[in-house]
């Protein structure tokens, strides 16, 4: 399963090569591995046995740059080919994005290739997933030896759903990438599809009531001011009406106090919240406060003269 970090703006898909055993699936990831460039590419981890090159899994995280904004990186896996390994098989398949299927072009391993794709079907059944419904693809690898099928004979035989396929030399190294960018290709656009998928269900849900909404408030307000304007005369042409646009000045500084919202009934004023409460009180106050100062200089100038009054008749 796709794993999108949005910390770290990366994407990450996991790939599985899968297939019979020798086929092929550790040669096409040691090809990656070599031709990638050094700073796309990370570390790859092969344990080998006697049966078979792969014991439990390769892994190799392959940087493709940026996509929409957000790192993608693709780790890819082989899976263990012997039948006797199958459980290995299904727990490296868990999670997985893309297949590519690793099949034998010799005449005699027609009937593994078949038997390995078999089950790969049920494996991914097993995780409620459907074979038609999984990005993968097929390559025919070993193209070079003398008993190979013609691609028509291991198509009738091996590619029942018409998926893409690909003729593979994996040793020297040709229909390696071509394989792997075409199944990266299909990942991409199966996440992009879930995606826009998913945010347009998302989309849907969450906006359910906004396009209502926004479908209501618009149509109200010209039917609210169709009902408030008074009806024209008979006779008098529509385009005669005053458009908003055309609104005078004064309409427009009354539009403001038309738009005030109604707290009660039809008629009365919004009750005043607590801040202009607070507001009108303290307005009150300084009014209060410089009254008294006023009233206070009064005073005080009269009694001045006052004095100077005394002193002067004192003189004379």
């Amino acid at each position: 399963m796709v794993q999108i970090n949005f910390a770290l703006k990366e994407v990450n898909c996991k790939v599985v090569f899968y297939g019979p055993g020798m086929s092929g699936k550790t040669t096409n990831l040691e090809i990656v591995h070599q031709k990638a460039p050094q700073e796309h590419k990370g570390d790859l981890t092969s344990i080998s046995t006697d049966g078979d090159r792969t014991l439990f899994f390769d892994f190799m995280p392959l940087d493709l740059g940026k996509i929409a904004g957000m790192q993608t990186k693709f780790s890819l896996y082989t899976v263990p080919g012997q039948v006797y390994y199958n459980s290995t098989r299904k727990l490296v398949l868990q999670g997985v994005d893309g297949v590519i299927f690793i099949a034998d072009s010799a005449a005699d391993k027609m009937d593994e290739n078949i038997e390995s794709y078999q089950n790969l079907i049920d494996n991914l059944a097993e995780y409620g997933k459907d074979i038609r419904d999984m990005p993968h693809v097929i390559q025919y690898n070993k193209r070079d030896v003398s008993n190979a099928l013609s691609v028509e004979e291991l198509d009738r035989g091996m590619n029942t759903f018409g998926v893409p396929t690909f003729e593979a030399v994996a040793c020297t190294g040709e229909g390696v990438f071509p394989t792997l960018k075409t199944l990266a290709g299909m990942v991409l656009e199966s996440i992009n599809k879930v995606e826009k998928g998913g945010s347009s269900g998302r989309g849907r849900g969450r906006g359910r009531g906004r396009p209502d909404s926004a479908a209501k408030a618009r149509p109200d307000a010209p039917a609210t001011a169709a009902r408030a304007a008074p009806a024209a005369p008979a006779g008098v042409a529509t385009a005669a009406r005053p458009s908003f646009q055309q609104a005078s000045p004064a309409a427009a500084q009354r539009a403001p106090v038309q738009a005030q919202p109604r707290a009660g009934a039809r008629g009365k004023r919004p009750a005043a919240q607590p801040a202009q409460q607070q507001a009108v009180a303290n307005a009150s106050g300084g009014a209060e406060g410089k009254g008294f100062l006023v009233a206070f200089v009064v005073l005080l100038i009269a009694a001045v003269a006052g004095v100077v009054f005394l002193m002067m008749q004192q003189n004379v």
